[in-house]
């Protein structure tokens, strides 16, 4: 009798256990913990808003030209004024107060009110500037001087940042050849165009500018068709500088052509022999190595053999050792796109008379038949 009464219990489903109060005050517990944390941060955000009683330190804070919001919440978020740059965007968006603020250095304190610092912003006490136009295809040296005479800094403060700053943040700068044989490591990336500067900026600044939009304009379309064309970016923006100094107009795409072919393997006239940069000591001809290495060493007879020699295409086979101007977008695009038909019949001759006609010619003779009628237009 007692073995069946406990084979009944066996065969009874097994009773679920009570909760004790153990498992409710965790989460409730919990529960608490997380309204706790939510009223500290609430109350952390509306102080961040409102600010503090008892506002810190001065800093003064950049705005550049042309920053939004967010790039102005993080700059505040930096040097210290704001800890939640993400609610202060919101806070511009939520007060309508993101197109009032202008550019130019402020004065703030670390700790105000988001209200005291949008009115700060929003004050039109931008720094003075100056605007200077660099017309493409010209020299880093007359970059340079550019610079000093719109009182800006030295040319030969600018050369020497130019040339040996540290813009290790490009890749394109990375990637320039360190050869002695090289005149100006800057040559060919000093993009030209109308720019804005700060009268009171530095020169690492300055130059960063053009260094900047050189690295915007040369996309990663254009370096990889530089790449198909077996042309490191360094050759691409060299064979540019020539194409913006031999033509620099609708011509741009058949004198890359031409350069294209003297350059191609097997070529049976491998040197550019471009009067652009040569032996030809004229002071009317556009002459890299006359206008602006001789000067710079003191004199013809002064200019180094070796830079000599690496500049002279009538002498030195394939591209100088750099570029010999900063050629502009339309230069760079044609020394990356020549034109095809020239390209396939094999041009390897032009000519330009006075009135800027071009004669293309794909033998010896041809030129010299070419050079002829360009030399008797009057």
């Amino acid at each position: 009798m007692a073995k069946y009464r406990y084979q009944e219990y066996e065969d009874e489903a097994p009773r679920k256990r009570r909760k004790g109060p153990n498992g409710c005050l965790i989460l409730v517990a919990l529960f608490v913990a997380l309204l706790i944390g939510l009223g500290v941060w609430g109350v952390s955000i509306i102080n961040e808003i409102t600010g503090s009683d008892e506002p810190g330190e001065e800093v003064t804070v950049s705005i550049a030209q042309g920053e939004g919001p967010t790039s102005i919440a993080e700059t505040l978020a930096e040097a210290g004024v704001i800890k939640q740059p993400t609610v202060f965007r919101y806070y511009l968006r939520y007060k309508g107060a993101a197109g009032n603020l202008q550019y130019g250095e402020f004065v703030l304190q670390k700790g105000q009110s988001y209200d005291d610092i949008i009115e700060t912003l929003s004050q039109y006490v931008r720094r003075a500037t100056v605007t200077v136009t660099f017309p493409e295809g010209i020299t880093a040296i007359r970059f340079a001087e550019l610079m000093e005479e719109n009182g800006l800094c030295t040319k030969d403060e600018f050369l020497e940042v130019a040339n040996n700053g540290d813009f290790s943040q490009y890749d394109f700068w990375n990637a320039i050849p360190e050869d002695p044989d090289r005149f100006m490591k800057c040559e060919g990336y000093l993009f030209p165009d109308t720019y804005e500067f700060f009268e009171d900026d530095t020169v690492y600044n300055y130059v960063n500018t053009f260094y900047a939009e050189f690295d915007k304009k040369m996309t990663p379309e254009m370096r990889q068709r530089a790449a198909d064309l077996g042309f490191t970016l360094e050759q691409a923006v060299t064979l540019a500088s020539f194409v913006q100094e031999e033509a620099g107009n609708a011509e741009d795409a058949r004198v890359s052509a031409v350069f294209h072919n003297r350059l191609a393997e097997g070529s049976p006239f491998p040197r550019l022999e471009s009067n652009v940069s040569s032996y030809v000591q004229n002071p009317n001809d556009n002459n890299y190595i006359y206008n602006w290495i001789a000067p710079y060493y003191g004199g013809w007879d002064n200019i180094p053999q070796n830079i000599y020699n690496a500049y002279n295409t009538y002498e030195r086979a394939g591209l100088p050792a750099g570029p010999v101007s900063n050629p502009g977008s339309d230069a760079l695009q044609a020394a990356l796109y020549p034109d095809q038909e020239y390209l396939e019949e094999k041009y390897y001759f032009f000519v330009t008379d006075k009135n800027g006609k071009y004669y293309y010619a794909k033998t010896v003779n041809e030129h010299q038949n070419n050079v002829n009628t360009a030399f008797s237009v009057k």
